[in-house]
Protein backbone atom coordinates (compact mmCIF):
# COMPACT_ATOMS: atom_id res chain seq x y z
CA UNK A 1 0.00 0.00 0.00
CA UNK A 2 2.46 2.21 1.10
CA UNK A 3 5.23 1.11 -1.70
CA UNK A 4 2.95 1.68 -3.97
CA UNK A 5 1.96 5.38 -3.21
CA UNK A 6 5.62 6.29 -3.17
CA UNK A 7 6.54 4.43 -6.40
CA UNK A 8 3.24 6.12 -8.26
CA UNK A 9 4.94 9.54 -6.30
CA UNK A 10 8.50 8.93 -7.19
CA UNK A 11 7.73 8.19 -11.12
CA UNK A 12 5.79 11.55 -11.15
CA UNK A 13 8.68 13.52 -10.02
CA UNK A 14 11.24 11.30 -12.75
CA UNK A 15 8.44 12.48 -15.03
CA UNK A 16 8.30 16.13 -13.39
CA UNK A 17 12.71 16.21 -14.21
CA UNK A 18 12.30 14.55 -17.74
CA UNK A 19 9.94 17.04 -18.90
CA UNK A 20 12.24 20.18 -17.33
CA UNK A 21 15.55 18.69 -19.46
CA UNK A 22 13.04 18.39 -22.76
CA UNK A 23 12.10 22.10 -22.28
CA UNK A 24 15.87 23.49 -21.38
CA UNK A 25 16.86 21.37 -24.29
CA UNK A 26 15.12 23.68 -26.02
CA UNK A 27 16.40 26.68 -25.11
CA UNK A 28 19.59 28.24 -26.82
CA UNK A 29 22.81 27.96 -25.37
CA UNK A 30 26.15 29.10 -26.62
CA UNK A 31 26.17 26.21 -28.76
CA UNK A 32 24.15 24.55 -31.65
CA UNK A 33 22.19 21.72 -30.44
CA UNK A 34 19.63 19.52 -33.07
CA UNK A 35 17.73 19.64 -29.55
CA UNK A 36 17.19 23.41 -30.30
CA UNK A 37 14.66 23.19 -33.37
CA UNK A 38 13.88 19.12 -33.21
CA UNK A 39 10.28 19.45 -31.71
CA UNK A 40 9.56 22.47 -33.78
CA UNK A 41 6.09 22.41 -35.51
CA UNK A 42 6.09 21.73 -39.70
CA UNK A 43 2.77 22.06 -41.29
CA UNK A 44 3.63 19.50 -44.17
CA UNK A 45 0.46 18.98 -45.82
CA UNK A 46 -2.18 20.40 -43.76
CA UNK A 47 -0.69 18.22 -40.62
CA UNK A 48 1.54 20.01 -37.85
CA UNK A 49 4.73 17.12 -37.27
CA UNK A 50 7.59 17.61 -35.48
CA UNK A 51 10.55 18.84 -37.24
CA UNK A 52 12.55 15.41 -36.65
CA UNK A 53 9.92 13.17 -38.14
CA UNK A 54 10.18 15.08 -41.29
CA UNK A 55 14.74 15.46 -41.53
CA UNK A 56 17.86 14.70 -40.24
CA UNK A 57 19.00 17.63 -37.70
CA UNK A 58 22.88 17.45 -36.92
CA UNK A 59 25.19 20.24 -35.62
CA UNK A 60 28.91 19.85 -37.78
CA UNK A 61 30.24 22.94 -36.62
CA UNK A 62 29.91 24.97 -32.71
CA UNK A 63 27.70 27.33 -34.05
CA UNK A 64 25.46 26.12 -37.15
CA UNK A 65 22.64 23.16 -37.60
CA UNK A 66 22.28 20.96 -40.90
CA UNK A 67 18.27 19.95 -41.58
CA UNK A 68 18.11 17.26 -43.89
CA UNK A 69 15.03 16.94 -45.34
CA UNK A 70 14.13 13.16 -46.44
CA UNK A 71 11.14 14.59 -49.06
CA UNK A 72 12.11 17.05 -51.25
CA UNK A 73 8.47 18.70 -50.89
CA UNK A 74 8.91 19.59 -46.70
CA UNK A 75 11.76 21.94 -47.68
CA UNK A 76 9.80 24.79 -47.90
CA UNK A 77 7.62 23.88 -45.30
CA UNK A 78 10.52 23.20 -42.87
CA UNK A 79 12.50 26.97 -44.29
CA UNK A 80 9.32 28.31 -43.34
CA UNK A 81 8.62 26.94 -39.99
CA UNK A 82 12.39 27.74 -39.19
CA UNK A 83 11.60 31.47 -39.52
CA UNK A 84 8.32 31.56 -38.37
CA UNK A 85 9.82 30.34 -35.27
CA UNK A 86 10.26 32.13 -31.85
CA UNK A 87 14.02 31.40 -31.70
CA UNK A 88 15.09 34.06 -34.20
CA UNK A 89 16.86 31.99 -36.77
CA UNK A 90 17.29 32.52 -40.85
CA UNK A 91 18.05 29.39 -42.35
CA UNK A 92 19.67 29.09 -46.28
CA UNK A 93 18.13 26.25 -47.89
CA UNK A 94 20.66 24.92 -51.33
CA UNK A 95 18.42 22.05 -52.52
CA UNK A 96 17.49 19.38 -49.51
CA UNK A 97 20.09 20.96 -47.32
CA UNK A 98 19.09 23.54 -44.89
CA UNK A 99 22.11 25.04 -43.06
CA UNK A 100 20.91 27.88 -39.86
CA UNK A 101 23.71 29.87 -38.56
CA UNK A 102 23.25 30.20 -35.73
CA UNK A 103 24.59 34.50 -34.14
CA UNK A 104 26.09 34.10 -31.10
CA UNK A 105 24.34 35.65 -27.88
CA UNK A 106 23.65 39.27 -27.46
CA UNK A 107 24.29 39.56 -23.39
CA UNK A 108 20.59 40.78 -22.61
CA UNK A 109 19.66 37.58 -24.81
CA UNK A 110 21.46 35.44 -21.92
CA UNK A 111 19.83 36.86 -19.37
CA UNK A 112 16.27 36.82 -20.45
CA UNK A 113 17.36 32.79 -21.61
CA UNK A 114 18.60 32.49 -17.82
CA UNK A 115 15.32 33.66 -16.62
CA UNK A 116 13.56 31.41 -18.83
CA UNK A 117 15.90 28.52 -17.76
CA UNK A 118 14.88 29.15 -13.64
CA UNK A 119 11.10 29.88 -14.67
CA UNK A 120 11.25 26.63 -15.94
CA UNK A 121 12.88 25.47 -12.77
CA UNK A 122 10.18 26.86 -10.56
CA UNK A 123 7.36 25.16 -12.74
CA UNK A 124 9.07 21.92 -12.27
CA UNK A 125 9.43 22.29 -8.29
CA UNK A 126 6.33 23.32 -8.03
CA UNK A 127 4.71 20.23 -10.17
CA UNK A 128 7.02 18.02 -7.67
CA UNK A 129 5.28 19.43 -4.38
CA UNK A 130 1.96 18.74 -6.42
CA UNK A 131 3.11 15.09 -6.20
CA UNK A 132 4.16 15.17 -2.80
CA UNK A 133 0.57 16.97 -1.53
CA UNK A 134 -1.28 14.22 -3.85
CA UNK A 135 0.76 11.27 -2.13
CA UNK A 136 0.56 13.20 1.31
CA UNK A 137 -3.67 12.99 0.90
CA UNK A 138 -3.07 9.35 0.09
CA UNK A 139 -1.96 8.47 3.19
CA UNK A 140 -3.92 10.76 5.06
CA UNK A 141 -6.90 8.71 3.39
CA UNK A 142 -5.17 5.26 4.43
CA UNK A 143 -5.13 7.13 8.08
CA UNK A 144 -8.76 7.68 8.20
CA UNK A 145 -9.66 4.24 6.88
CA UNK A 146 -7.14 2.72 9.51
CA UNK A 147 -5.45 0.97 7.33
CA UNK A 148 -1.52 2.17 8.73
CA UNK A 149 -1.46 3.69 12.21
CA UNK A 150 0.10 7.28 13.01
CA UNK A 151 3.73 6.30 13.25
CA UNK A 152 3.34 4.99 9.87
CA UNK A 153 2.30 7.51 8.37
CA UNK A 154 4.32 10.50 10.01
CA UNK A 155 7.69 8.07 8.93
CA UNK A 156 5.94 7.71 5.08
CA UNK A 157 5.62 11.45 5.37
CA UNK A 158 9.66 12.11 6.20
CA UNK A 159 10.54 9.25 3.63
CA UNK A 160 7.70 11.70 1.14
CA UNK A 161 9.65 14.78 2.24
CA UNK A 162 12.68 13.01 1.73
CA UNK A 163 12.04 12.28 -1.95
CA UNK A 164 10.89 15.08 -3.02
CA UNK A 165 13.89 17.54 -1.34
CA UNK A 166 16.01 14.78 -3.63
CA UNK A 167 13.97 15.79 -6.65
CA UNK A 168 13.80 19.68 -5.92
CA UNK A 169 17.75 19.57 -5.87
CA UNK A 170 17.82 17.23 -9.24
CA UNK A 171 16.13 20.21 -11.09
CA UNK A 172 18.00 22.95 -9.39
CA UNK A 173 21.17 20.87 -10.57
CA UNK A 174 19.75 20.74 -13.96
CA UNK A 175 18.48 24.01 -13.93
CA UNK A 176 22.18 25.42 -13.00
CA UNK A 177 24.09 23.57 -15.42
CA UNK A 178 21.83 25.12 -18.56
CA UNK A 179 22.46 28.11 -16.83
CA UNK A 180 26.52 27.42 -17.10
CA UNK A 181 25.67 26.83 -20.86
CA UNK A 182 23.96 29.58 -21.51
CA UNK A 183 26.14 32.35 -19.89
CA UNK A 184 29.62 30.18 -21.17
CA UNK A 185 30.72 33.03 -23.90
Amino acid sequence: MLENIFDNAEQRMKKSLELLRHELAGIRAGRASPGLIEHLEVNYYGTPMPLNQLATISAPEPRMLVVQAWDRNAVSAIEKALRTSDLGLNPSTDGQLIRISLPPLTEERRKSLVKLVREHVEETKVAIRNVRRDALSDLKDLLRNKQIGEDDERRAEERLQELTNRYIVEAEKIGKQKEHDILEV
